[in-house]
Formats: structure tokens, sequence, C-alpha cells
């Protein structure tokens, strides 16, 4: 088998085991993994599961080999494999399906290379054109009119919604590829709510709603990046005032020790009184690009960047809502 892949073109790194397979994928991530079922201390499926947990690596496919008929094929696909084959192996079987799985791999890489590359290279001139127009409006080229400066005003905002929208997509990217790295300090969680509620009060007092903050719990700090959990609170909040016409929106902080999170954590919970989420809608909400038909809901990419934002904390997020009852998302962060 060896013989045969080197043949075809392929250079070949041997092992023994798991542990040691996952130590040479740790040190230098191959093109493909072909993994034996049956080996010493560590069977396929454990080494298959343990690269899919492993957030630094990017997709790397996995075919696993087996001698046996009653190997479980399900198990071996629900544990992170791509494909299947059974000894004895067929010398032009095994080299195709190693060829299908490198032709994934490729298209796979192309795909993520063309997001980041695409996404970089809009957001150059986006800030370039951000800049030009700020030194227009102050009139550094000359006289604005009221007129040209509506309208100058109305290709800013366009403009930052574009940039905004590509910067969450580089945010995705980087949190899905395992390459977004938290800077956690200790800060104090309870100051940063009340910074968030204050600056979007406004956005509530045009629309007549109350936007208020209970602190429930003992503890005011906690550990993790203070930047990108505003961004959550920032995001859930401002949905909460956009989608709701009459009422409130209450955020309500307290310690939760409950069954559901086994380690105390801290339990954030937006409630508005809002237009509410299908059940439908409900199940798909934290995907990445899925919206609803609600006019003005944006790329459907924010709350699957808050999602992402709070797992990175091991944190998890949920959300209960009724269609014309109004919505409440929960987030638990671990304390620790």
């Amino acid at each position: 088998m060896k013989l045969a892949l080197e043949q075809d073109g392929h250079e070949l790194v041997l092992v023994n085991d798991g542990s040691s397979a996952l130590a040479q994928i740790d040190k230098c991530p191959p093109d493909l993994i072909l993994l034996d079922v049956m080996m010493p201390g560590m069977d396929g499926y454990q080494v298959t599961k343990k690269v899919r947990q492993n957030s630094r690596l990017s997709y790397i496919p996995i075919l696993l080999i087996t001698a046996h008929e009653q190997s479980n094929v399900v198990k071996g696909l629900d544990s992170g494999a791509d494909d299947f084959i059974r000894k004895p192996v067929q010398i032009d079987e095994l080299q195709a399906r190693v060829r299908s799985l490198l032709r994934l791999k490729q298209s796979i890489d192309q795909r993520e290379h063309f997001v980041q590359c695409l996404t970089h290279d809009l957001r150059t001139p986006l800030v370039a054109a951000d800049r030009m127009l700020q030194l227009i409006k102050q009139g550094i080229f000359g006289e604005v009119s009221l007129k040209t400066e509506e309208a100058l005003n109305n290709i800013v905002r366009s403009n930052e919604n574009l940039l905004d929208m590509i910067n969450k997509l580089l945010d995705v990217h980087s949190y899905e590829e395992g390459q977004k790295s938290l800077s956690c300090i200790t800060f104090n969680l309870k100051n940063l709510t009340e910074q968030v509620i204050k600056e979007l009060n406004f956005l509530a007092q045009e629309k007549s709603l109350e936007l208020r903050c209970i602190w429930q719990s003992p503890l005011e700090e906690i550990h993790g990046d203070r930047q990108e959990l505003r961004r959550v609170l920032t995001n859930i909040v401002s949905n909460a005032i956009k989608f709701t016409d009459t009422g409130y929106i209450e955020v309500t902080v307290s310690l939760s020790t409950g069954d559901e999170t086994k380690d105390n954590c801290l339990m954030i919970e937006i409630k508005d009184t809002g237009i509410g989420i299908s059940p439908q809608a409900k199940s798909k909400i934290f995907k990445r690009f899925y919206h609803t038909n609600h006019k003005g809901l944006g790329y459907g990419l924010g709350l699957h960047l808050c999602h992402q934002i709070v797992q990175g904390h091991g944190g998890k997020i949920s959300l209960e809502s009724e269609v014309n009852q109004g919505s409440i998302f929960t987030i638990h962060l671990p304390i620790s």
C-alpha cells in the first residue's frame, strides 16, 4: 500500500500508534490522514475525533481503513472521517479515494484562501475611501454645500455598513479556522454592561422604549475578552431594540448554579417585548448567513459571530422566543 501511494506521487510518513499519529499531525499537519481502525492504545475513531477537536488544524481529510466486516461506518463518519475502505485493499480503489480526498482538500483550501484574500482586498480600499470622504466633509478640498453633505453622509453610511460586514466576515473566518486568539483579562462585567446600555439608550428612546439593566449577581468581575464580549452585548441588545416597537428591553445578570451548566457561571438574559422569532427560525438563528425575512435584519453574521465568541469563552448562548411575544437570549459565561 505504501509503495502504491508513493508510485502515485505521494510522500508518506508512517507511525505505529494513535498517540504518535496525533503528535506527528500537530507537529507537521499533512494533506491527508490514513488511519487503521484497530491500533494499539487508541483506535482510529478516537484519533479521528481528537483531530477534529483540534481547533489549530485546518481541514485535513481522513480515510479510515479496516480489516473487519463489522467495523462501524456510522461511528467512523460521525467521529469526523471523510471516507472508509476495507481490507484487503484494492490498490486502484485506494489510489482513487486518496486522489478524491486530496481534490476535496484542495477545493476547501482554495475557497478559504479566496474568502481571506477577498475580504482583505475589499477592506483596504473601503478604509481609504472612508478617510477621503471624511476629509471632503471637513471641507479640506473646498466648501461643501448642504445637499452635497447629505449625499456624502449617505455614501459614508453605506461604506460603513459594507466595511462592518467585511470585518464580521474576517472575524467569522478567523473563529471557524481556529485563528482567532482571545485577549482575556479580568475585568468588571457590570461596568461594561452598564456602558453598553448607556450607549444604546438613545436608540431605545427614539422608539419610546425602556432599556434597563438588573444586576443580581454578587460577582461583578469575569475573566474574558472584554472587547469581544462587548460586541456580543451590543449586537444582541441593539437587535432587541431594532425589532421591538413597544414595551421594553431588559438585561438581567445573575449567578447560575443550575444542573444545565454544571459549573458556576454568570448568566446574562436579554429580554425584549418585540416581534419574536418563529420556531423554524429559532433552530437556525445562530447559523452563518441565516436571517429571517424581517426587513433590515442584516447579513446573518452578527448572531453567528456572537455564538462563536461565547463558545470561544467556553460558554453557551440560547434563545427562547414566540412570535409577537418577544425573545429572551441567554448567555452562560464560566466564572473561572
